[in-house]
């Protein structure tokens, strides 16, 4: 193999790296191995830097070369610096008559090296770090040799870039799953990461034979303390209350701040009851004395509310209610005490077994409804898509919200009957609107669950339904959130694989949020990722993370071909960052509010129909208390 076909077998072992996960230290060791074999050189050396010439990571083809590469960051001198900071070639054909590094020369002769050649990785103007050859005899690199050694030290860089790239969005990827699964104030989990502990909870049980509890516990009168002292007082004694909460858990227990000064805790592995009985009495004494919160003495007690499971049993979705209620209880008699709570006393307990055996016949009563928000092109605002979005209209009640509807039906075993309604209502409506008004729209979303997903025959049910009405699957997109990974990470795989076979597309929702990975995009075959609203709610203002990780997205999405929509986006300089950052589709409030069939129709296809590039209605103002950017995103 000649020297220029070496040269390019490189350069294609390199470009694997692009997709895969090489740390920035395993592609620099790669690059020196294979240089070895390229070019005619005893050895080979790499230095990484960072701002201020600090080192940053170093590698060599041998343990020699990796001494002299050190000595360059000891002594502040040597060729691997020079061209670093020069942007230029260094030679050193002989390091015996050298006088440039009259600290590095004299050390690498006597390692038995007896010229080094440099040159710098670079990519356009920005300079990273240089490539060192090193000869064990003296005498000049030949022009071709020069010319192969540049290009390898450029195309490494090319690819360090990259990997640093990916490093920092990985890095403030985390940040924003951390920060979306802890309270900001104390510290301790929030709502979303106690709920992910409760089902870790659940397999405990089973395996133990144990008991479970969940302790909920809300500070007395803790209005009256920032009425007087204010908000900034407050804020402080909470974090000074969750540091005394803390001392009275067993280990092993967890602490939770839900919202404001309502904190749980979960205890596991109980033999008795009066073990989490024991906690609560902490509670109490742990509070016991003064806080001294910013100069000021503050008198704190609780009301703390118990809820059991049964030994092995599962931990039912209406415990951290138990819980709740039984707080109240608590509050009620006087504060400063715990109760535990009783189900058969508990009036909300009767209004959820009722509207259970109300929505297991809400599908034959035609109670349920289907309405659907618009997805928009974000540059110009082109009808392009819909997203369907399921309604119960209760004949008492009213209007059930979707977050109440969708853990009913998980928790009742509805969920599988329902979702396939919602797929083939959505599904029809398409092919009718196809029909009626031509090609206007590309596609119709519907979410499915994770109890969908891993359930039996969900691709024969798709497969069904396609079947049935007629729909091109191409037009069909299936919505999942991460949660559909969290249990068995390989079915999900191979499941959501064969409804991508049917020809359906697949997209990846609320991505950001929870445990949220890039792993999901690579892995699995998505077509389109959804970024979490609560990234698009912060992307005009002062933080600058969440335009940082809607950037990295959009970045790897257009690397791994995937369609980005920003969800939520509820103002016009929100879809103006949107478009600035390079998002393909747009949604929200700004755009249009989720649309009954009969206005979808009336306000939107009937003119689409007419001229396909109508913009969508951006003046449509959501109705009065809907939720913003921050609230939870609607479920199927």
């Amino acid at each position: 193999m000649n020297p220029d076909q070496k040269l390019a077998q490189v350069l294609v072992d390199f470009a694997h790296t692009l997709g895969t996960d090489f740390t920035i230290q395993s592609i620099l060791d790669r690059l020196v191995q294979r240089i070895v074999e390229v070019l005619p050189v005893t050895g080979a050396g790499v230095m990484v830097m960072r701002e201020h010439d600090d080192l940053h990571f170093v590698a060599a083809s041998n343990d020699t070369i990796h001494e002299i590469e050190w000595l360059q960051n000891k002594y502040d001198e040597g060729p691997c610096l020079d061209a670093y900071r020069t942007g230029e070639p260094v030679t050193v054909p002989d390091l015996s008559v050298d006088e440039r590094f009259p600290q590095f020369s004299p050390r690498a002769l006597a390692a038995g090296m007896a010229a080094v050649f440099t040159f710098p990785m670079r990519l356009g103007d920005r300079q990273l770090g240089a490539l060192d050859l090193y000869r064990d005899t003296t005498g000049e690199l030949d022009e071709g040799d020069m010319r192969a050694a540049q290009v390898l030290a450029d195309v490494a860089a090319a690819y360090l870039f990259n990997a640093q790239a990916r490093s920092e969005a990985a890095d403030d990827l985390a940040h924003l799953r951390y920060r979306n699964l802890h309270d900001p104030l104390t510290g301790l989990p929030n709502r979303t990461l106690l709920a992910e502990f409760l089902k870790h909870a659940v397999a405990r049980a089973h395996r133990s034979h144990l008991t479970a509890a969940v302790l909920f516990v809300d500070l007395d009168r803790f209005k009256s303390v920032n009425d007087r002292f204010g908000h900034h007082v407050g804020d402080l004694m909470l974090v000074a209350v969750a540091a005394r909460l803390r001392a009275a858990l067993r280990p092993g227990d967890t602490l939770a701040r839900l919202a404001g000064d309502e904190f749980v805790i979960l205890c596991q592995d109980l033999k008795e009851s009066s073990e989490a009985e024991i906690v609560a009495e902490r509670i109490s004494l742990v509070l016991a004395d003064p806080l001294d919160v910013d100069g000021r003495r503050v008198e704190i007690t609780a009301s703390v509310g118990v809820a059991f499971t049964g030994p092995g049993e599962d931990i039912p979705a209406s415990m951290l209610r138990d819980a709740d209620f039984a707080m109240y209880q608590a509050k009620a008699a006087g504060g400063d005490q715990h109760r535990v709570g009783d189900r058969s006393t508990r009036l909300a307990v009767d209004h959820r077994v009722e509207l259970d055996g109300h929505l297991r016949n809400a599908i034959h009563r035609e109670e349920l409804q289907l309405a659907y928000q618009p997805i928009a092109r974000a540059r110009d605002g082109a009808l392009v898509a819909v997203e369907a979005l399921l309604r119960w209209q209760h004949p008492r009640r009213g209007l059930v919200p979707p977050d109440v509807v969708i853990p009913m039906a998980e928790r009742i075993g509805l969920i599988r009957p329902l979702g396939e309604w919602v797929l083939r209502r959505a599904c029809s409506d398409f092919v009718r609107w196809r029909a009626t008004y031509g090609p206007v729209l590309e596609q119709v979303a519907v979410n499915v669950s994770a109890h969908q997903v891993m359930g039996p025959a969900f691709v024969s049910t798709v497969a069904s339904v396609l079947s049935d009405t007629g729909i091109d699957p191409s037009c069909l997109q299936l919505e999942v959130t991460e949660s559909v990974f969290l249990g068995d990470a390989s079915r999900s795989r191979a499941v959501l694989s064969e409804v991508k076979e049917l020809g359906v597309q697949l997209s990846l929702d609320d991505f950001g949020t929870g445990y949220s990975s890039l792993t999901y995009l690579r892995l699995f075959p998505f077509d389109i990722v959804k970024i979490s609203g609560s990234f698009i709610a912060d992307v005009t203002g002062d933080d600058a993370s969440s335009r940082a990780i809607v950037a990295a997205v959009v970045d790897l999405a257009g690397a791994l071909h995937l369609t980005v929509v920003a969800e939520r986006v509820e103002t016009e300089q929100q879809l103006a960052q949107v478009v600035e950052l390079g998002g393909d589709l747009a949604q929200g409030y700004f755009l249009s509010r989720p649309l009954s069939v009969a206005d979808l129709e009336q306000q939107v296809l009937d003119l689409a129909r007419s001229a396909p590039t109508i913009l969508l209605p951006v003046a449509v103002q959501p109705p009065e208390g809907r939720p913003t950017a921050s609230g939870a995103p609607e479920p199927i």
